[in-house]
């Protein structure tokens, strides 16, 4: 397959910017997809945030083979090193056109996999783990984002009728997707709170309500709008060598404790 590098141009997190169309004035209609949430207001700043996690974290991340699941239309990966990048979607245009339940790739293949709101809208969000757990080779990384349900995001799921995409999804907590991700195999290395905008309709309200964001990382940390996670695949079994060099200290100390029983004294007899 060839590397999907013509639609992901290189970028940075300072000049990180949302696709055409997001992020504009007016009100929040009703999103068909959640693609086209966001290009809503409210949706271009909980991406951005997101953005900015991601790329800090592929800074240190190198390999071969990278995939991103979901939200096609924001390249994730414009930041990354790794050398062969693609991005798989099912409802919305991507490269590559999957079930994330039933990825078809082979085991072991990817350096990276980057999740951005996935687990929220598939019916089976374990299973998705477990297949991102097989594709993922040893030592191989995982960023997912979800929303918070213990956030204004998930007051608003709660409370509201809207159902359009993202409110019709699951919100999982940051608990529970930890624990899907340690019974599997998985190391979490890292875990982020962010986007503590209150989930208003059009740019406007955000701006009005733009201390509430300030403010919220330090008087309410756990309130985040989504979580982000950064999980390496561990394999049961695998025990690593050290090096000759490093082993060699303690062959000299065994050496040097060789029992002298049986040896006579060496000298005249008096």
């Amino acid at each position: 397959m060839p590397p999907d590098d013509d639609r992901v141009p290189a970028a940075t997190a300072s000049a990180a910017r949302p696709p055409d169309g997001a992020g504009g004035e007016g009100h929040d209609t009703e999103a068909a997809s959640f693609d086209d949430w966001l290009r809503t207001p409210l949706g271009a700043r909980v991406m951005a945030c997101e953005q900015t996690r991601f790329e800090a974290a592929l800074a240190d991340l190198f390999g071969f083979y990278a995939l991103q699941m979901g939200c096609a239309a924001w390249p994730l990966l414009a930041a990354s090193r790794i050398t062969h990048r693609f991005t798989m979607g099912w409802e919305t245009r991507a490269s590559l056109i999957a079930e994330p339940d039933q990825l078809p790739f082979t085991e072991n293949q990817f350096d990276l996999v980057v999740m951005p709101h996935v687990l929220e809208f598939q019916p089976l969000p374990h299973e998705v783990l477990r297949e991102t757990f097989r594709v993922l080779r040893p030592e191989g990384h995982l960023l997912l984002s979800a929303f918070n349900p213990y956030s204004p995001f998930g007051l608003k799921r709660a409370l509201g009728r809207d159902r359009s995409p993202p409110w019709g999804g699951e919100f999982m907590s940051l608990a529970q997707v930890k624990d899907w991700l340690t019974l599997l195999g998985f190391d979490v290395r890292a875990g982020y709170i962010d986007a503590y905008a209150l989930p208003a309709a059009n740019e406007r309200t955000l701006r009005r309500f733009a201390w509430v964001e300030r403010m919220g990382e330090r008087w309410w940390p756990f309130a985040g709008g989504v979580y982000v996670l950064h999980a390496v695949k561990r394999v049961a079994g695998v025990r690593l060598l050290r090096p000759d060099w490093a082993r060699a200290p303690r062959r000299r100390r065994a050496a040097s404790t060789v029992p002298t029983r049986g040896i006579g004294r060496i000298g005249p007899r008096s």
